[in-house]
């Protein structure tokens, strides 16, 4: 064990999620035509819910769009300053879709008050029909990021966008049916304001969490004292200290420690830490700094 010290690193490399780009593209072609359609019809029809529901489409195609990128940045290798390579853009960009949306929030809002205050008569039966194409279009788009939301919080942003846009499309066909039954014009703003709701419930958990991995906190379902139990539960290990995990990018985490062994340790230790980290955390990059008891006296006598 030379002085007392062994680095490894394990490069197993987190979920892929390459194999989305094709899902982005169609998903964002389908949006980019709806918001076309929603935009015609909803100042045609004095829509206020047709027109926010295409504000924040408009929002969401973008965050699709700066995702994409960044799964891409992510997938190009490390080279110059850059030895991580460019995987922190899919935190960076995460923060930044949640940014758009949220002033989409304020733009939505300003129209429903808007409305309020100078009524106009709306065509519910057009925005019944243009929302339901909605609601089929952004359900389509969601399901095909259902898996990889699972592992990813760029698409599970993507998801969560697209799922709550089916959502509030459903919201938007209610209204006009609502307003085609009773001639209740106050329902457009009042559904305007329920998607502003929406998309301010869905977009702050997005930010946090996306906010937290830029500040490398401990990424969401991983508990620092869950590991460091975990390690001393080897017949080996005697202390785990200096633990460190964080995110490399949002499909990503990485891990160092420093763990002090039995002077005559297994051989395969290392091998076997690797391996239960992988395994029960999901850790694809691991810095691992091995110390016997012995070699930590003499650090601590110097």
């Amino acid at each position: 064990m030379g002085h007392g010290h062994t680095h490894n690193h394990n490069h197993n490399h987190g979920v892929d999620v390459s194999g989305y780009h094709k899902s982005f593209a169609i998903g964002i072609g389908l949006n980019i035509t709806f918001i076309a359609v929603e935009l015609f019809y909803g100042f045609l029809a004095n829509s206020s819910a047709l027109i926010a529901d295409a504000g924040h489409n408009t929002g969401d195609v973008l965050g699709l769009v700066f995702a994409w990128i960044a799964i891409w940045l992510a997938g190009q290798s490390p080279k110059g300053r850059y030895s991580y390579g460019y995987k922190k853009s899919t935190i960076l960009i995460s923060v930044l879709n949640a940014i758009i949306l949220f002033v989409a929030v304020g733009f939505i809002l300003w129209d429903a008050i808007g409305k309020f205050v100078n009524p106009a008569p709306v065509g519910g039966t057009q925005v019944m029909i243009v929302a339901s194409i909605g609601v089929v279009i952004n359900t389509l788009t969601a399901l095909m990021f259902v898996k990889g939301q699972k592992n990813d919080l760029n698409i599970k942003g993507a998801f969560l966008h697209m799922a709550a846009d089916a959502a509030v499309s459903l919201g938007v066909v209610i209204a006009g049916l609502l307003i085609r039954s009773t001639g209740a014009n106050w329902l457009d703003p009042v559904m305007s304001i329920l998607i502003a709701l929406i998309i301010i419930g869905g977009t702050w958990r997005l930010f946090v969490d996306s906010v937290n991995l830029a500040l490398d906190a401990t990424p969401e379902g991983i508990q620092l004292d869950e590991v460091s139990q975990t390690l001393l539960a080897h017949e080996d290990v005697v202390e785990v200290h200096d633990l460190h995990i964080w995110a490399m990018s949002t499909s990503e985490n990485a891990m160092s420690a420093h763990i002090t062994v039995e002077a005559q340790s297994s051989p395969k230790l290392l091998g076997e830490i690797r391996g239960l980290l992988a395994e029960k955390f999901h850790l694809s990059h691991t810095t691992i700094q091995l110390e016997t008891k012995e070699v930590q006296l003499q650090c601590q006598s110097c």
